[in-house]
């Protein structure tokens, strides 16, 4: 037997063409214009908008590792404290103008332009400029170990 000699067993049947005029009209099947009528026509999947829609890492939903200072303001410290007391993370939680997770965790500023009439000594704690004027115009100081 010879390639020339082989028949098939199937009968041959064109594929049907659409969108090249011919029996199915000018539109083919497709509708009349727009994306959808187009040849070679790419639609967008909707799983690429909705992954589009989610907030990413830098988004209004992240939530910084770090965190803000936890505030505490001249006027608190005015009413909580004596004249020559030693204002520190301890004695700030120990007074419980802090919570204890926050004297862990957080750096905690002292802030302020309230006019101070005792003298405070503020140990290992960030202090504003305004505030650091005012405790040192009342006779105060500031020790910073960092």
């Amino acid at each position: 037997m010879q390639v020339h000699q082989l028949q098939s067993t199937s009968k041959n049947k064109k594929k049907k063409r659409i969108g090249r005029g011919g029996k199915r009209g000018t539109y083919s099947g497709k509708g009349m214009k727009g994306q959808k009528a187009r040849a070679g026509r790419k639609m967008r999947p909707e799983i690429r908008d909705i992954i589009k829609k989610i907030p990413k890492k830098r988004g209004y939903r992240f939530a910084s590792p770090r965190g803000k200072s936890a505030i505490v303001t001249l006027r608190v410290l005015e009413k909580a404290y004596e004249d020559g007391d030693t204002i520190s993370r301890q004695t700030l939680s120990a007074k419980r103008l802090i919570q204890s997770s926050t004297e862990k965790s957080l750096d905690i500023k002292v802030v302020g332009s309230y006019p101070l009439k005792k003298k405070f000594i503020v140990s290992n704690l960030s202090v504003s400029k305004g505030a650091r004027m005012v405790i040192e115009k009342a006779g105060g100081k500031i020790n910073q170990l960092r």
